[in-house]
């Protein structure tokens, strides 16, 4: 169960993670990433994002890409939450493929029909 602390913590990450994942998708046409959720520690030391890619083929190339400037990203980051955090968790970013499992399931309903 997350406290009010965290879940304004984690929302500020996930909004500020977004515009800057924005940011770097601008300069690859044809692909979006979005930040679906974010999960922070009980002691606000590490915070894991999931990432929503499409197009799905190109998700693991992404996010290996997106892993291996966790660095930047992280730095990115402190200098925009700079006057709300003391100090920026570890982040580590995950796939989130809800939504092709979602698609999955509504292409097996369509096919029994």
């Amino acid at each position: 169960m997350e406290t009010t602390r965290q879940n304004k913590i984690a929302r500020l990450i996930q909004k500020e993670l977004s515009s800057i994942f924005l940011g770097m998708t601008r300069q690859m046409p044809g692909t979006i990433v979005s930040v679906t959720i974010v999960r922070i520690s009980p002691d606000l030391s590490v915070a894991r994002a999931y990432l929503s890619i499409f197009p799905s083929e190109k998700s693991q190339e992404l996010l290996d890409f997106i892993n291996s400037k966790t660095v930047n990203i992280r730095h990115d980051l402190a200098a925009r939450t700079r006057f709300q955090l003391r100090t920026v968790p570890t982040l580590t970013f995950y796939k989130d493929d809800s939504l092709d499992y979602i698609d999955n399931i509504d292409k097996l309903l369509h096919s029994n029909v």
